[in-house]
């Protein structure tokens, strides 16, 4: 946000608009901006899981992580970044209900795999790579679990 403000000021030059007339185009105004507040949370929402699994499979293709990682929990991994890269293309109008419950959902599926990584790293240093979203609550490690 720029901190700027847009006010619209509406005037009743010459008696042309009635009352009723302004007030429903303050009206309009209202609810369009309601919608157009609704449209940015929702290309925020998609903007997050984009980024999120992008880093993510960024992340899985980096050797110091994918040299760490068993092969059972790399399959993991880089199926959930396939199935949410293929949610994302059906996807591309869904509500950001939808895309915070997708990106949620593949928290839930990773974060554990990292932290067990994490774990059998000895907890120096953080993780090589990085984690997208981080896992806060862990040492070296910045962001969103816990």
């Amino acid at each position: 946000s720029t901190g700027k403000e847009n006010k619209i000021t509406i005037t009743n030059d010459k008696s042309r608009l009635s009352k009723e007339e302004i007030d429903k185009m303050v009206r309009d105004a209202e609810t369009y901006g309601e919608d157009d507040k609704k449209a940015k949370e929702r290309v925020e929402a998609k903007n997050g899981l984009e980024s999120f699994v992008y880093t993510l499979r960024n992340t899985l293709k980096d050797q110091k992580v994918a040299g760490v990682l068993s092969d059972e929990d790399k399959a993991t991994l880089n199926g959930s970044v396939e199935e949410a890269i293929a949610w994302l293309d059906k996807n591309q109008t869904a509500e950001k209900d939808e895309y915070d419950y997708k990106k949620k959902e593949l928290e839930e599926k990773c974060n554990p795999i990292f932290a067990k990584m994490y774990q059998q790293s000895g907890g120096q240093g953080g993780m090589p790579g990085g984690m997208p979203g981080g896992m806060g609550g862990m040492p070296g490690m910045p962001g969103g679990m816990g």
